[in-house]
């Protein structure tokens, strides 16, 4: 992955368990399992560990890839000698000779526990298939067209033709367009990891041409028609490594209709020149990234040292630790956070408890207040109770006070001055501090602010508010508020403000 400094959104997994059992799922990977049950006790193989000649119809129709009774297809076998080879390659068989110097394969240890859907196990083997994939899918796209499909074939490493030098020049190019598309592949996952942690349940699902966009337009700029070119190189280039990667479940893959680049229209298609309608778009291609794509994906950016958090791991501790996790972390979706935690507790002691921590005048104090009203928004009117006793608080109360207005309630006592003048420094300075809060929320804040006719008596009555926050909030709005004799007045009650602190 690349080694830029970005924050990774958390994502939302199912529990290892589930995994496991999409992994299992999975055709290429149950093929490998059920090849290497077929191997035992023991079959032979050949002098590199593939199956024999005479072995390659049965494992095709074992795998359920040929018919019963007939001729086997050459390409059931190859689907065969694949996952065959994968079985090799996660040590589900193992390979050795015997006293007679045949060659044989027989079961690896992993095979009874992943069988039986061992978690650790299946996970840490499906990776690895995973990443076994990932590389081959690199390695095909970096090779020249013809040697690609040579390889493909033959099923091995491309070499030198026989008798000549290897070409120093060529081998630099391989290995340059071996770079640069595993560079693309691994951007072009890491889009879709942080795209899909933000999307809706059900809208997962990305348009490559969309894909391809994030990968070469800038940020906040169109599409030149030189992008646009670019675009459907980066489409072309990730269609079959994608389409590999769907092999293994990573992805649910729609890949480019053929047809589009027919020899006959004598050009390429173009991504963005018309409009299109859905089928028509989809036709360039649709990439959804799965559950398991999450989990291997995450895996790797872990390993590649990112912090790549699950939602709820901060919501494991009480109220205190859960307000304190998700003021001081940078990536976080605090809603999902507060919504685990709150999930199977009592509202009332639920709310209780987070009242309490949300007090103090520290510098994420404002913002605790906020999270806390935020939590018990998702527990409801059983909270209420709780929310009462807090009324007098001098911190609790004016926040107390708007959520039981909110729910409905009519019998609301009205805040002192003190309370009232406290709580919109407090609020405003909640939004201050809360890195997802936008310049357009703030301005609405600063538009409704009670200044009325007499801007210099609120003014000075605000400053004066024993709050931590004052002076900034204060600034904050002469930054922003459009009346500029209003402005001038927050600046002028800021200076004072810092002049007392």
């Amino acid at each position: 992955m690349d080694d830029a400094a970005v924050l990774v959104p958390p994502v939302k997994l199912p529990t290892e368990q589930e995994l496991a059992e999409q992994a299992k799922a999975v055709p290429m990977f149950g093929y490998a399992l059920a090849l290497a049950r077929w191997a035992a006790p023991h079959r032979t193989v050949d002098e590199f560990g593939d199956l024999v000649e005479e072995d390659r119809g049965p494992a095709a129709r074992l795998l359920g890839l040929a018919p019963a009774e007939g001729e086997v297809p050459e390409e059931a076998e190859v689907e065969a000698l694949r996952a065959w080879s994968l079985a090799c390659d996660l040590d589900l068989v193992e390979l050795g000779t015997t006293k007679d110097g045949e060659h044989v394969a027989v079961p690896g240890p992993d095979l009874e526990p992943a069988e039986q859907g061992d978690p650790d196990t299946v996970l840490e083997l499906w990776l690895t298939a995973a990443g076994i994939v990932r590389e081959l899918a690199v390695e095909a796209d970096s090779l020249p067209e013809e040697e690609a499909g040579e390889e493909a074939e033959e099923g091995g490493e491309p070499t030198p033709e026989e008798g000549g030098e290897e070409d120093e020049d060529g081998l630099n190019e391989v290995e340059e367009a071996r770079d640069a598309a595993a560079e693309l592949l691994d951007e072009a996952l890491q889009v879709l990891y942080e795209t899909t942690a933000f999307a809706d349940p059900g809208n997962e699902t990305v348009p490559l041409g969309v894909l391809a966009a994030l990968l070469v337009v800038p940020e906040g700029e169109e599409p030149s028609e030189e992008l646009l070119g670019d675009i459907t190189d980066v489409m072309v280039a990730l269609d079959p490594m994608l389409g590999d990667l769907a092999e293994l479940g990573l992805l649910d893959y729609r890949p480019i209709d053929p047809e589009l680049f027919d020899e006959e229209e004598g050009e390429e298609p173009v991504v963005g020149e018309a409009p299109l309608d859905e089928e028509e778009s989809a036709r360039f291609g649709l990439v959804r990234l799965t559950p398991l794509g999450q989990y291997g994906i995450r895996q790797w950016l872990l390993e590649d040292g990112y912090d790549a958090p699950l939602v709820g791991d901060l919501a494991q501790g009480d109220a205190a630790e859960l307000l304190r996790g998700v003021c001081e972390s940078a990536n976080v979706l605090p809603e999902e956070e507060l919504r685990v935690w709150v999930a199977g507790r009592e509202p009332l002691p639920a709310a209780r408890e987070l009242l309490a921590a949300a007090r103090g005048d520290d510098a994420y104090g404002p913002l605790r207040r906020m999270l806390c009203v935020s939590a018990l928004n998702l527990l409801g009117a059983e909270a209420e109770p709780a929310v009462r006793e807090v009324l007098d608080d001098p911190e609790l109360g004016g926040s107390a006070r708007a959520w039981l207005s909110a729910l409905g309630a009519t019998d609301v006592p009205v805040p002192d001055r003190t309370m009232a003048l406290w709580t919109v420094v407090d609020t405003f300075a909640a939004q201050l501090l809360d890195s997802g809060g936008d310049a357009a929320l703030l301005r609405e804040l600063v538009t409704d602010l009670p200044v009325k006719g007499d801007p210099a008596a609120w003014f000075g009555e605000l400053w004066r508010v024993d709050h931590p926050y004052t002076a900034d909030v204060l600034e904050a709005i002469g930054e922003l508020h459009t009346d500029r004799a209003v402005a001038k007045e927050a600046r002028k009650a800021a200076f004072k403000a810092r002049s007392k602190g």
